[in-house]
């Protein structure tokens, strides 16, 4: 199964990225994820589920850690089983 993750962190601050931003992208673009698009107000990845699930793990762990305060996340099936 395919999925994709959509996700911001907070707070935001829109002169210097934050710390829990530079984490969050580091997490990702580590992951063995791929159709990843990291931006100021929202970032997206697709991947596998185990891939995508282990990089939703160590996301929420690793921005907590490094200041977050806020994080939204969607998590939706693609491709195969989207539609079951």
């Amino acid at each position: 199964m395919r999925l994709r993750v959509e996700f911001t962190t907070e707070p935001f601050d829109l002169d210097e990225a934050p710390a829990h931003a530079l984490v969050a992208r580091e997490v990702i673009e580590a992951a063995q994820l791929d159709a990843v698009d990291v931006g100021p107000f929202g970032n997206t990845a697709e991947g596998g589920s185990d891939a995508v699930l282990a990089a939703v793990d160590a996301l929420l762990r690793r921005t907590l850690e490094a200041g977050a305060t806020r994080i939204s996340l969607q998590v939706n099936v693609v491709g195969e089983g989207a539609d079951k």
